[in-house]
């Protein structure tokens, strides 16, 4: 195996070209465990959506977050609630600023054919405020 071609002259090294390829195989099996799948949970809601209801839903996503998922909102129309797409955008809005202390927006409401949906990621964590700055000691 070439260890250095651009060293002059190459370096080369005789191994054992399957303990090689066993290696290989097991560094990436490590790596793909080390990986984390990030779910999208999704919540659905119609316009007419009643406060109480969506506050379980919110209560729902809030949980889904803090656990590192994403959460698409979509609020689904139907018939003639088409006609006013701004109470499903003020909804959105109202939920992605309840969620905003743990959540940022990672893509801004939008239509989606009969349907309205806004995605919602965790936010990265702040980092830890260090002690309380000293009074002045004039």
């Amino acid at each position: 195996m070439e260890v250095s071609p651009n060293a002059a002259p190459p370096v080369c090294r005789v191994l054992d070209f399957g303990k090689f390829l066993f290696e290989r195989e097991k560094k990436e099996r490590e790596a793909k465990k080390a990986q984390v799948k990030i779910e999208v949970k999704e919540i659905r809601l119609r316009p007419k959506t009643n406060e109480a209801h969506r506050g379980f839903k919110v209560d729902d996503a809030r949980r889904w977050l803090n656990q590192g998922h994403k959460v698409r909102v979509t609020i689904k129309f139907r018939g003639r609630e088409m006609d006013y797409p701004e109470i499903a955008l003020e909804d959105l809005r109202e939920i992605a600023h309840s969620l905003a202390d743990i959540s940022v927006i990672e893509q801004a409401p939008m239509m989606e054919g009969k349907t309205m949906l806004v995605v919602l990621g965790p936010a990265k964590a702040k980092p830890p405020k260090e002690g309380k700055p000293a009074a002045d000691q004039s």
